[in-house]
């Protein structure tokens, strides 16, 4: 059984500030490698006791060279580093029964969340799809779907997991921290944390199909709707052939086939963080 693991920092126990989560010249950067790390492991001891014999780890966040390979399991494989095509997501295809999200974070404009954004608060004000909010869990479990492969676990603050069990109920989630505000949190010990995401995804892949999972799948015609931070950054994504300008910030792009309306929003993204 082979499973796909995409992990981030912000939702990982004991993070609560930005400054924890860049790489650029932070001295508690490295001391967050070390946790997001430990509980990306706790992930794979929970998928092999769960009976998976092969497990791919994305790292997802920020330049994607976070985890410290070693320190997982010997015969896991680690996508690191970036650009990748298809982001958070890459690596997944038709081929894993099951997919988890490790360190997750709410969707931006949620209150009281750890360092809520989607994709990145720089460019990105607000993601809809359909309509609807996006966070990065709605986002990226569109693009396991597109492949046919279902989410199964969701780890991070209270409010990442209450957003994932709204569209996909059958998940199994953990909530390693309680957030306060967007740079406070309880959270629980990292022996703690890693030991409910450990026994969290073991319980997410050996009840699957008894809880009905299913990948998550966007009715169609697919209506992606993004709002920048600056109508500067609106302006030149803009230019990209098949958007509609619908406000000042936002823009209206359509289509049948969803990995086309993710590559759409990752294109828009990359323009619209091109200037200031």
């Amino acid at each position: 059984m082979k499973i796909y693991i995409s992990a981030d920092m912000e939702g990982v126990a004991g993070i609560t500030a930005e400054e924890q989560t860049n790489p650029i010249g932070q001295p508690e950067y490295e001391y967050s490698c070390k946790l997001m790390t430990g509980e990306v492991r706790a992930a794979c001891e929970g998928a092999k006791a769960a009976g998976a014999d092969s497990i791919v780890v994305n790292d997802s966040h920020w330049n994607m060279r976070n985890i410290i390979h070693d320190e997982l399991p010997a015969d896991v494989t680690l996508i690191r580093g970036s650009m990748k095509p298809l982001s958070m997501n890459q690596g997944l295809d038709e081929t894993f029964a099951a997919a988890a999200f490790v360190g997750y974070h709410a969707p931006g404009g949620t209150q009281d969340a750890v360092l809520d954004h989607t994709y990145t608060d720089a460019t990105l004000y607000e993601v809809r799809i359909n309509g609807v909010i996006c966070s990065e869990a709605r986002i990226n479990a569109g693009v396991a779907g597109a492949f046919g492969v279902p989410i199964v676990f969701v780890s991070g603050d209270q409010h990442a997991c209450e957003d994932a069990r709204t569209f996909m109920p059958w998940a199994e989630t953990i909530a390693v921290k309680h957030a306060i505000g967007r740079y406070a949190a309880a959270s629980l010990s990292p022996t703690q944390a890693r030991a409910a995401i450990k026994s969290g995804i073991e319980r997410g892949i050996r009840e699957a199909a008894n809880r009905g999972a299913k990948p998550v799948i966007f009715e169609k015609p697919i209506t992606l709707e993004t709002t920048f931070t600056y109508t500067s950054k609106c302006d030149i994504a803009a230019l990209m052939p098949g958007c509609e300008r619908i406000g000042p910030r936002t823009l209206r792009y359509v289509h049948n086939d969803y990995m086309t309306v993710f590559r759409a929003f990752r294109a828009l993204m990359c323009l619209g963080g091109s200037v200031s």
